[in-house]
């Protein structure tokens, strides 16, 4: 079974904060970051079911020439390869032009199952999977806590409020996963080492038979601003003018 995992690099929470420059874009190339944590559980499953049932994982990212480091560390927790699509025209890319990207990148060879994260840390859409499902022509399988592979049918849980779905479709497939589905490895020092010597492959657009137009970003952010910061609430002593008061403040937020 060849498996696709799907890696972003975000920026290191507690590391040296990002910068934002002139044109409002995060500095990625500039920040502290490494590989994201919602994508760990979905690299930690591909890995045991390729352990399995035999075969192949290869993880794929967008990003800079330092979103290696997340390829790097998915090499480490078990991939076997890694490929790394890097052009500077996908500065700002937003969800649908990533997801092209990957789509390009992925559909270069056989693959039975793409595993991806439900959403990534810092863009938080949570539309990736579904896009590059669309793209690519596939069945999408969301928000998996428990996945099984066999009879090439991809079995999930798939978590909702009130407890879960069992979804099942035919293979390929792409399948997005929680963090229930999988603890993440802890690579060892001799993990990190021979990650350093598998293959990490970067292509650019144009190798990827891309022109910078077809994975163009139809969003422009115009400016940022600081979040307003929230007022300290009202502390009510008299609890016979409580009801009251609790009214008039729905009136004047006009909920009621």
């Amino acid at each position: 079974m060849n498996i696709t995992a799907l890696a972003k690099y975000v920026p290191n929470p507690s590391g040296l904060p990002p910068e934002i420059g002139p044109d409002f874009l995060l500095r990625r190339a500039e920040a502290d970051g490494g590989l994201d944590p919602t994508d760990e559980p979905g690299i930690e499953l591909a890995v045991r079911l390729a352990a399995e049932a035999g075969g192949d994982v290869r993880v794929v990212s967008v990003g800079p020439e330092q979103a290696a480091r997340a390829l790097v560390r998915a090499l480490a927790a078990g991939a076997h390869r890694a490929t790394l699509v890097t052009d500077d025209s996908l500065r700002g890319a937003d969800a649908l032009s990533t997801a092209k990207a990957l789509a390009a990148a992925i559909s270069r060879e056989p693959f039975d199952l793409v595993i991806a994260g439900v959403e990534s840390t810092d863009g938080a859409t949570g539309t990736l999977p579904m896009t590059l499902a669309e793209l690519l022509g596939l069945p999408s399988l969301t928000f998996a806590r428990k996945m099984s592979v066999g009879d090439g049918r991809v079995r999930i849980e798939r978590q909702t409020e009130s407890g879960y779905d069992v979804v099942e479709c035919e293979l390929p497939a792409i399948v997005s996963v929680t963090a229930a589905v999988a603890v993440p490895r802890y690579p060892s020092v001799k993990d990190n080492i021979q990650a350093r010597k598998k293959q990490l492959e970067r292509l650019s657009l144009a190798e990827l038979g891309r022109a910078a137009a077809d994975v163009a970003t139809i969003k422009k952010v115009a400016t940022i601003e600081f979040a307003p910061q929230k007022q300290a609430g009202e502390l009510i002593e008299n609890e016979a003018e409580a009801l009251a008061r609790i009214v008039r403040s729905l009136r004047d937020a006009k909920v009621l």
